[in-house]
């Protein structure tokens, strides 16, 4: 029987590839993981080629503004700036599809209510399942640690993550929330930067995730117009006042929109402080 399961795990890991490139001693492929209530979640995994297991990194996106463009999004590729910061460091690297993103299948899952009355921490925790489901596979894909998994996310998907930080899993050294939110944004007003739905519900939301002890970075810009830095700083202090683990980074403007910052480019900004992160982890 264990042999039998483990033919059939093989098969299926087989038949989810899609795609299988070589390129500057990268491989990449392209999965159907298995997650929650029956979705299969789109995401592609870059492997650097070298002996033995080498740890994790899941990088989780955003959310974009006009609903109808989700179904357009792809994960990013193994040629991309984020992945190829990862891969010099030694980590396999992972961009899942959310479910409702992409290719991904199960339905839109991080809906959060109304604009006047939002639950912020229920579209984040849905996104943290998908994130366990592509963690609890990999972890069995050969060549991937059990430990030492980081987890990274942006706009939506750093909320995502801070809400996967807060359940503790093991085998997770830590996580990076980039420009973390939810709630869209709207017009700025006299003196201010950028403004949310309901940030007080952000701030409120937040909160609820403060349980995480695995330590979490937290970066934004100070010309974000999704999550300007007044909010990000009140989401933080709510974050640390319920005891959770964190520190804070704010960074200098990028570019026209600072919100752009990680998946536009800007590894000269992000990048020292994610550095000096993931060294104090190991």
């Amino acid at each position: 029987m264990r042999r039998l399961c483990a033919l059939t795990f093989g098969l299926a890991l087989a038949l989810s590839t899609q795609a299988f490139a070589q390129d500057g001693g990268t491989r990449e492929s392209v999965l159907s993981v298995p997650g929650p209530a029956g979705a299969q979640l789109n995401t592609r995994l870059c492997m650097p080629e070298r002996a033995g297991a080498v740890p994790l990194v899941i990088v989780n996106h955003g959310s974009p503004a006009n609903a109808s463009a989700r179904a357009g999004m792809e994960p990013w590729r193994c040629t991309s700036g984020v992945a190829r910061y990862f891969l010099r460091r030694g980590y396999a690297v992972a961009f899942p599809q959310r479910r409702g993103y992409g290719a991904s299948t199960g339905g839109w899952a991080e809906t959060y209510g109304s604009c006047s009355n939002p639950d912020y921490a229920s579209a984040g925790r849905r996104g943290a399942e998908d994130i366990a489901a592509v963690l609890t596979h990999l972890r069995s894909t050969p060549g991937i640690a059990q430990t030492g998994t980081l987890i990274v996310g942006h706009s939506a998907g750093g909320w995502a993550s801070l809400a996967f930080a807060a359940g503790n899993p093991a085998g997770v050294s830590g996580v990076v929330n980039v420009a973390g939110g939810r709630g869209g944004r709207q017009p700025p007003g006299p003196g201010v930067v950028g403004s949310n739905c309901t940030p007080d519900a952000l701030v409120s939301g937040v909160s609820r995730f403060a349980g995480a002890r695995i330590p979490t970075l937290w970066l934004y810009t100070r010309n974000d117009s999704f999550f300007g830095p007044e909010l990000a700083e009140a989401m933080f202090a709510s974050f640390r006042a319920g005891g959770g683990n964190g520190r804070m980074v704010m960074l200098p403007a990028y570019g026209s929109d600072g919100h752009s910052l990680f998946a536009g480019g800007g590894e000269d900004v992000w990048g020292p402080p994610i550095s000096s992160f993931i060294s104090g982890l190991r």
